[in-house]
């Protein structure tokens, strides 16, 4: 099976799940339900079922064309791909390096009165953005970014992912209860930081080597148990224009040295 099909199946299935059942969310809304309402018992099950389909729907279409095209045994061998934590420390330095930046130029930018929420928070709530946010790197970079940059290298591939996540995420901006519906997170401003991750991402692909989605995972639970830290000072232009062109400059800067670095050794 070619790179193409699969990444059409991927792409195809992924949307199909996610526009799927956030549609039955958007439509339960309209009766009065709400994603993390904590009402009564039957509002949680009937939105949060269906909401953590969608959130894992690029983790379900990857699993699934995977193994339609023999690309995995079964779903022992998916796991281990996914949860292999073995990597460069390097690797781990720069995914460290690169959240510090972002939120510190935002801080910088825009000023800092205190964060959010207790810095023990990020601890807490790493599980619960495993799930909602890092698992999606089970699909994006396990079945995506490596074909896309196989055939379109690291810019065109990181942009082209960046639109499909973009179009992924358009449905949490209706489904009623998530802070992207609720107003609490403007819809150009968190493009545009999809956008910047996206090429962030790409270099993380580009250092760390096809086979080790595991760093995603722990880049993307990472970043959003940080933004739960400091959600308020990511709300000006000022900040995402600044803080989203660093990651952008300092992906494209990294990629730059790297492959340098590889034609000298």
């Amino acid at each position: 099976m070619s790179d193409r099909k699969v990444i059409l199946q991927f792409t195809v299935l992924t949307f199909c799940i996610a526009y799927g059942v956030s549609g039955v969310l958007i439509a339960l809304g309209q009766f009065g339900y709400k994603v993390y309402s904590l009402v009564n018992s039957l509002q949680q099950f009937a939105m949060n079922i269906p909401f953590a389909i969608y959130i894992l729907s690029p983790a379900i279409a990857s699993y699934v064309v995977l193994k339609k095209n023999n690309n995995v045994t079964g779903f022992p061998e998916w796991l281990k791909t996914v949860f292999f934590a073995k990597n460069k420390i390097s690797v781990y330095l720069f995914i460290v390096t690169g959240i510090a930046l972002y939120f510190g130029t935002h801080i910088i930018v825009s000023g800092c009165d205190g964060i959010a929420l207790p810095f023990y928070m990020f601890f807490l709530s790493l599980p619960g953005n495993f799930i909602i946010g890092g698992m999606e790197e089970a699909g994006w970079m396990y079945v995506l970014q490596p074909r896309l940059d196989k055939k379109y290298g690291f810019v065109l591939s990181s942009f082209l992912v960046g639109m499909i996540w973009a179009f992924w995420h358009i449905p949490l901006f209706f489904i009623p209860g998530t802070n992207h519906c609720d107003g609490l997170i403007n819809f150009w401003m968190f493009n545009v930081q999809v956008m910047s991750l996206s090429f962030f991402r790409g270099a993380i692909y580009k250092i760390a080597g096809k086979g080790y989605v595991f760093v995603y995972v722990l880049f993307h639970t990472m970043f959003n148990a940080a933004s739960s830290l400091f959600g308020s000072i990511m709300m000006t232009w000022t900040g995402t224009i600044a803080a989203n062109a660093v990651m952008i400059l300092f992906s494209i800067t990294i990629i730059t040295v790297y492959n340098k670095s590889k034609k000298i050794n």
